[in-house]
C-alpha cells in the first residue's frame, strides 16, 4: 500500500531551502519516492490553509517512506529545510 508525506510550508530562508532543494530529489530515488504535487495553485474550499506551498511525495509502502525519511542521505539535508522555514509534515497511509 502506497504512503504520503504531506508538507505544509511557509517560506523564510530561500538561500538555505535552494541548497536542500538541489539534493532532496536524490534521496527520493532510493526508496521509489515521487514527489505527486509540489507549489502550484490551490483553492481553499473548507477551513483555513495558513501555508505559502504544500508538497506531496508518494512511496510505495510505508516502510520505504519511513526509510527514506530516516535516510542517512536525508537526515543529512533535513537541517536545511528546517531552517529555512516553518512547516508541518505528516506521514498517511494510501488506501489499499
Amino acid at each position: 500500500m502506497s504512503a504520503y508525506y504531506i508538507f505544509q510550508e511557509n517560506l523564510h530562508d530561500p538561500a538555505k531551502f535552494e541548497a536542500y532543494r538541489k539534493v532532496v530529489m536524490s534521496t527520493l530515488a532510493p526508496f521509489e519516492g515521487r514527489i505527486i504535487a509540489r507549489g502550484g495553485e490551490l483553492t481553499v474550499v473548507e477551513g483555513e490553509w495558513p501555508f505559502d506551498r504544500t508538497v506531496i511525495l508518494e512511496f510505495p509502502s510505508r516502510t520505504a517512506a519511513e526509510a527514506w525519511y530516516n535516510s542517512p542521505a536525508y537526515q543529512v539535508i533535513l537541517p536545511l529545510r528546517l531552517q529555512s522555514m516553518m512547516c508541518n509534515a505528516i506521514l498517511i497511509d494510501g488506501v489499499g
